[in-house]
């Protein structure tokens, strides 16, 4: 199995590219500093690196780095820096998913490629009438307005949600919710949910993203972990 990453030079990414070539998988990963995973991972027979911003390419190129993946994930997030959160692209995660999913369509896969979104517990889904205090519904909306990529995750999801839809002949897609992220050396217990079972912005939880990455995996390689939550936006919270 092929899988396309891309942000796998990130905090996250590059978790997952371990994991994922530890299952025996081969990663084809888009990224703007190759050095950094490389650095991380090491030179490997199954992992090839594609040096490049990914809204840079062309659709074209775009699908021929989708092509032959039965996988696509993706790790965007915006830089944790004043350039990264108030410059452009205004759009990183969006864009992305956007593309990513007509490279595939313009493919014409003979069975539905896997669509693999890493999102946030801020981000809610509306399809499922998730409740939020009226205060937090008041936070939330200060958040969309002052800090762009709560914006962007936001639209990345309803993208999957209104416009791939459950029911796409060619895209199949999960949108992975971790709460507030943090760093660990090894997989632990953690907890898979429907939707968020505490605030995100008054009693977040905790989740770390080599558990985020280990839950991506078992998406790509376990059949019933994928049927379970392909149209669907689950939360992963570690086990206190």
């Amino acid at each position: 199995m092929r899988v396309l990453v891309v942000g796998g030079s990130g905090a996250t990414g590059r978790l997952l590219v371990r994991q994922l070539l530890d299952r025996g998988l081969s990663v084809r990963a888009i990224v703007r500093s190759p050095e950094r995973l490389i650095e991380a991972l090491g030179a490997h027979e199954r992992l090839s690196v594609v040096h490049a911003a990914v809204l840079d390419l062309s659709d074209t190129e775009l699908v021929q780095h989708v092509d032959e993946c039965e996988a696509v994930i993706s790790c965007l997030g915006h830089t944790l820096s004043f350039k990264g959160v108030y410059g452009k692209p205004r759009r990183l995660v969006t864009d992305a998913t956007r593309r990513l999913c007509k490279a595939i369509k313009a493919n014409a896969p003979k069975s539905p490629v896997k669509f693999v979104l890493m999102n946030s517990t801020g981000c809610r889904n509306h399809d499922l009438a998730e409740s939020v205090s009226l205060m937090e519904r008041c936070v939330v909306g200060l958040i969309r307005l002052l800090v762009p990529p709560h914006s962007d995750n936001e639209h990345a999801a309803k993208y999957l949600l209104s416009q791939v839809g459950s029911d796409d002949a060619c895209v199949e897609w999960v949108a992975v919710r971790p709460d507030s992220l943090i760093d660990d050396d090894v997989v632990s217990k953690y907890e898979i949910h429907p939707s968020p079972t505490r605030s995100a912005i008054f009693n977040s939880g905790k989740t770390s993203r080599i558990n985020v990455g280990h839950f991506m995996a078992e998406l790509m390689t376990d059949d019933a972990v994928w049927s379970a939550w392909k149209g669907k936006t689950p939360v992963i919270y570690n086990v206190a």
